[in-house]
């Protein structure tokens, strides 16, 4: 694997946003998340959940509710009283409506996806129509006293069920009328306090299901306004529910952090009847479980620590294999960090901030796994804070550290950094050019005097950067395809010679810096690209896929590369392949021109492509437990890969020089301190 002198980063205080908000796609294969920061992620589960979008969140902008309609479209409403759609081939708000009912607290598509219900702060519920370009108020529902908390439809579109305070009622949908009004705390004696309706489902056998602030999971035939089913499944509240496509399962939420599955099974074996059984119980949270989905083959939980776990129904799974792996999502399948090589400077990109650090030093030598003593300290430069309620999009920062670029939605912003001795000055660039907005990846030249700028619709904008603090735009490169979708990765040769951008279509486009033309096209893959490169020696492009698959591309020569050709016939391990992190980022050693170094939340690995492939029946090892076995089992054990499992979780990794690695590392005991404390719960044995 080779001997690093490693830079262990642990002061990006990164603290990723709480999960609000979860929305399945009807009969579709995405899953749509809301922050409580107020962005917007999409996680795509054919192309084994990658966060394959992400709209940046905004200070105005909460979301409480999310929700598909017609078909692709994706809706959002919060506190602020506006409903939002978003445009996902863009990443940004599409159109904005205001409810005129005040905040709002639920919203839910019916069936066919072509009506929004919503539900307000003033007791309301407001009916939409869902029209090409937009939407449009169709009419109110019969208004009461008291906020509308959360909202389902029935599967027929008739009727709508509605939680609020201490009632739920349920709306004919032709009339606006209450047909049925239910206290949901009738039954209990001398209540004192109210109980919340926090979450309802209305199934199509007439059975409303309510989850609430007492811990309950409770099933009403809202016909009679009876109750049929009572489970109390927590001694806090029971915040989230989510029911099967096929109604036999629901999962429900808690503020304790656990999650309880229900399945709707016979009494006894042959047995017409049937009953709601608490089957599950699972705590993968720490804190409250605000969100919860049910996929067809999983169950999808998110939480205030920020986590999003998907559990398998392993049931529903053919076989063991990836799909049967449970998956716990806490950071951006994206890069938050950018790293000047040559300056030895990290740039850390925050929602409405970001950090400039320079790196430790020290002049001491070790053995492998010492801890050297610095004879520098890390130091904090500058601290660059964006104005407006936007959140930042992408930023970067120069080879040289002389740059520092970053973008919001609305405002593109170039600096000059200039640095005289232990001082530091920054410099707003003047007259940046309108066209590049919004910016959606940024990426400088290897030699610092270019800056790529990924933008809508597949264009991507080259800028020269002049001294001593001045931009001029050369070029635009557009796609031939004329794909409508945004550019989310890019990446240089260290030549200056080729240019590769990668669009929400999965297309990559290769460009010609020189003359400025579209070089060529990678054949199509049926996967996301979550990383890529250009081997600055050989100018192969290197890509990774988020199935886990590796490919070689020979710009000069338009094709795969004989190495490519040779991992896809001969096939990459399975423990690799059932990884659930995708690569997201790639990087070359000019010392070894056949290693590539690459690395996911969980690992960073050396794969020399000068050595063979494993088999399945060879190990992936981690290298500290390779080198306690003897010499000739090490020898049984030499493969193409290298990989160490000593950092965690990784965030970012790349070569400083030759014989110089900065590893960025956020702990997430690191993060749990800096949160709401959760609710005590008494343990056994204290």
């Amino acid at each position: 694997m080779g001997e690093f002198e490693v830079h262990r980063v642990r002061f990006f205080g990164l603290v990723p946003a709480g999960v609000r908000c979860l929305a399945c796609q009807p009969r579709g294969g995405r899953l749509a998340l809301a922050r409580t920061d107020g962005a917007v992620e999409v996680y795509n589960f054919a192309a084994n959940y990658f966060q394959e979008k992400v709209i940046p969140g905004h200070e105005a902008r909460s979301v409480e509710a999310l929700c598909w309609a017609a078909g692709d479209r994706l809706f959002g409403a919060g506190l602020s009283g506006d409903i939002t759609e978003y445009d996902l081939a863009l990443l940004c708000v599409a159109r904005s409506v205001d409810g005129c009912g005040g905040p709002i607290w639920s919203m839910a598509a019916n069936s066919s996806g072509t009506q929004l219900a919503i539900g307000c702060e003033d007791g309301s519920v407001k009916l939409f129509q869902v029209v090409p370009g937009g939407i449009q108020f169709e009419r109110n529902l019969d208004r009461r006293k008291g906020r509308i908390l959360c909202l389902s439809w029935h599967p027929s579109d008739t009727h709508i069920a509605a939680g609020s305070i201490d009632f739920l009622r349920v709306f004919d949908v032709c009339s606006g009328q209450t047909v049925q009004r239910i206290m949901v705390n009738y039954h209990v004696l001398k209540v004192r306090r109210e109980c919340i309706v926090w979450s309802i489902a209305f199934l199509s056998s007439g059975t409303v299901i309510t989850s609430d602030s007492f811990g309950r999971v409770q099933f009403w035939d809202w016909q009679r306004g009876t109750l049929l089913e009572s489970h109390t499944v927590s001694t806090s509240a029971v915040l989230s529910l989510a029911v099967s496509e096929k109604e036999d399962s629901i999962i429900v939420g808690t503020s304790t952090g656990a999650t309880y599955q229900f399945q709707l099974l016979p009494v006894k074996m042959g047995s017409l009847e049937k009953r709601w059984v608490r089957t599950k119980p699972f705590q993968h949270h720490t804190h409250d479980v605000r969100a919860v989905a049910h996929s067809s083959t999983a169950l999808i939980s998110g939480g205030l620590d920020a986590q999003l776990v998907i559990r398998p129904l392993m049931e529903k799974m053919q076989k063991k294999g990836y799909d049967a792996a449970l998956r716990k999502f806490t950071f951006p399948h994206r890069r938050l960090v950018s790293c000047a090589r040559k300056a030895r400077l990290l740039l850390f990109q925050f929602s409405q901030h970001l950090e400039l650090w320079r790196l430790g030093s020290t002049d001491e030598t070790g053995k492998d796994g010492e801890v050297l003593p610095l004879c520098r300290m890390p130091e904090h430069l500058v601290q660059l804070k964006s104005k407006g309620p936007e959140h930042i999009y992408c930023s970067c920062v120069s080879p040289c550290g002389g740059w520092v670029a970053y973008s919001t939605a609305s405002r593109f912003h170039l600096y000059r950094v200039q640095y005289e001795g232990d001082g530091v000055s920054i410099k707003k660039v003047p007259k940046v050019p309108k066209l590049l907005l919004p910016a959606y990846q940024l990426q400088f030249s290897s030699d610092s005097s270019s800056l790529f700028v990924a933008s809508a619709r597949g264009s991507v904008h080259v800028l020269q950067l002049l001294e001593p603090g001045a931009c001029k735009h050369l070029h635009t490169f557009r796609p031939p395809s004329g794909s409508p979708e945004a550019v989310y990765l890019l990446a240089s040769s260290a030549d200056r010679h080729w240019l590769a951008a990668v669009g929400g279509d999965w297309a990559i486009h290769i460009y010609n810096l020189k003359c400025f033309k579209h070089h060529c096209t990678v054949p199509m893959y049926s996967c996301a690209v979550t990383a890529l490169a250009i081997h600055p020696v050989t100018n192969n492009l290197v890509i990774a896929y988020s199935d886990q698959q590796l490919f070689e591309f020979s710009i000069p020569e338009k094709q795969y590369t004989a190495w490519s050709r040779m991992v896809q016939n001969c096939g990459l391990h399975k423990v690799w392949l059932e990884r659930d992190s995708p690569i997201t980022h790639i990087t070359f050693n000019p010392k070894n021109p056949s290693h590539i170094l690459l690395h996911d939340i969980y690992m960073f690995c050396v794969l020399d492509k000068s050595l063979p492939l494993p088999d399945n029946s060879a190990l992936l090892m981690n290298q500290s437990t390779l080198k306690q076995l003897p010499e000739t089992a090490r020898q049984r054990q030499l493969h193409a890969f290298k990989i160490c499992k000593k950092f965690q979780p990784l965030l970012f990794a790349d070569l400083l020089d030759e014989n110089c690695l900065v590893m960025v590392e956020r702990p997430i005991m690191d993060i749990k301190t800096q949160l709401p404390l959760p609710i005590q719960q008494k343990k056994f044995g204290t």
